[in-house]
C-alpha cells in the first residue's frame, strides 16, 4: 500500500526553476511566463537561497509607468522596486523557506501566515532542494478513495481492541465510520486518528459503544 504523503519532500517539485542575483528583470518575467510560476528563488554560489522574487515584486514597475500614480502614496520599498532592474534589487530577502522534513500542515501554515503561494525547500545549509506550492499541498486530496480507506484500515482500525467492530467507507474523500467500539471514550480518538490521514476531506460518525455485560 502506498505510504500517505506526510512531509514536504513527498509532494514538492524537486527540479526548481531559479535565477541568480544578477538575473535581469525581463528574464525573470520570461521564466515566470514559461514555467507558469508566480515566484522564483534567487540563488548565489552553488545554490544557496538568498531571496525570492515574486510577481508582487515585479508589479511596481508597471504601476509606476503612470505619470501620476493613482491611489495611496507608494511606499519607499515599492518606489525602489519600480526602478530595480536585476533580481537582487527586486527580491524579498531573507527568503521565506521550508525544510523537506516539515509536515504538510506546517508548510500550509507558513504560506498562510506569510501570504505566499510558493516556498523554496532548503536543506540545513540553505541550499535549494526544490519548491513546494499551494497546488502541491492540495495533491493529497487527489488520493483515490480506496487508497484512503485501505490506509485507515491498516493504520487505525487494525490497532483497535479485538472486540471492536468498525466499518469504513470513503466517497469523494469523506470518510464514514460505522459499528461499535468497546468504550465511548475511543470514538473521538478514532475520529482524530482518521482525520489525520492525508486526503481525508471530512468524517462522518455512525458509531456506538458496546453495551456492558
Amino acid at each position: 500500500m502506498p505510504a500517505s504523503p506526510h512531509i514536504v519532500s513527498d509532494v514538492m517539485t524537486h527540479t526548481a526553476v531559479a535565477v541568480g542575483r544578477h538575473a535581469p528583470y525581463k528574464q525573470i518575467v520570461e521564466l515566470m511566463d514559461q514555467w507558469k510560476v508566480s515566484a522564483l528563488p534567487v540563488l548565489e554560489g552553488e545554490g544557496r537561497v538568498i531571496g525570492v522574487v515574486s510577481e508582487a515584486d515585479l508589479l511596481p514597475k508597471e504601476e509606476f509607468h503612470l505619470d501620476e500614480p493613482q491611489g495611496p502614496v507608494p511606499s519607499v520599498a515599492d518606489s525602489a522596486k519600480a526602478g530595480a532592474v536585476v533580481a537582487e534589487e527586486l527580491m524579498s530577502s531573507p527568503a521565506v523557506t521550508v525544510h523537506p522534513s516539515a509536515t504538510l500542515p506546517e508548510a500550509a501554515r507558513i504560506m498562510a501566515r506569510r501570504q505566499v503561494k510558493r516556498l523554496p525547500v532548503v536543506d540545513d545549509t540553505g541550499m535549494l532542494e526544490g519548491v513546494v506550492s499551494r497546488g502541491d499541498l492540495l495533491k493529497v486530496f487527489l488520493r483515490p478513495d480506496g487508497e484512503i480507506a485501505d490506509e485507515i484500515r491498516h493504520t487505525v482500525l487494525d490497532h483497535l481492541p479485538a472486540t471492536a467492530r468498525v466499518t469504513v467507507s470513503v466517497a469523494e474523500g469523506v470518510v464514514t465510520l460505522g459499528g461499535t467500539l468497546p468504550s465511548a471514550t475511543l470514538i473521538p480518538l478514532v475520529a482524530r486518528a482518521v482525520r489525520a490521514v492525508e486526503g481525508v476531506v471530512d468524517i462522518r460518525l455512525d458509531m456506538n459503544a458496546q453495551e456492558p455485560g
